[in-house]
């Protein structure tokens, strides 16, 4: 079996030694990621911006191996604060309701950056695309 890793480039990437994403087989995993765009935090103070950004951020990572959206089998959501739960859930739907991925969705005590409110993961498999449409875009992302 041929392991696969994408980086992004993250300093975070090197400073802990992982990669964003990694394929085995038809199993593709995406890394904890947060709402940075070109290392700047994205929806600083908004959770569900925030999860947006992440969510876009995960899906590039799956984008070098021809997948998108419709590839995604599971999806862990860690928020900061209860509070967040609907914006981060409204986020989630808007990204994956035609999708339907398991879901995780937990509160933790915070990240590395204390700014940020919400980390995602995404598992996707490599053998799987839903008819018609781009699978690489989801709308509105």
């Amino acid at each position: 079996m041929t392991i696969e890793r994408v980086r992004t480039g993250s300093p975070w990437e090197e400073a802990i030694g992982f990669a964003r994403a990694v394929a085995a087989g038809d199993r593709v995993l995406v890394a904890g990621t947060m709402p940075l765009v070109d290392g700047v935090l994205h929806g600083d103070g908004d959770p569900y911006e925030q999860t947006r950004a992440a969510f876009a951020n995960a899906l590039a990572a799956i984008e070098p191996f021809g997948l998108g959206a419709d590839a995604v089998l599971r999806t862990r959501m860690y928020l900061t604060h209860l509070r967040d739960v609907d914006a981060v859930s409204r986020a989630h739907r808007e990204l994956f309701e035609a999708v339907r991925p398991a879901a995780t969705l937990v509160v933790v005590s915070g990240f590395v950056d204390s700014r940020v409110l919400v980390e995602v993961e995404l598992e996707a498999f490599r053998g799987c695309h839903s008819p018609g449409g781009d699978p690489r875009t989801p709308e509105g992302v």
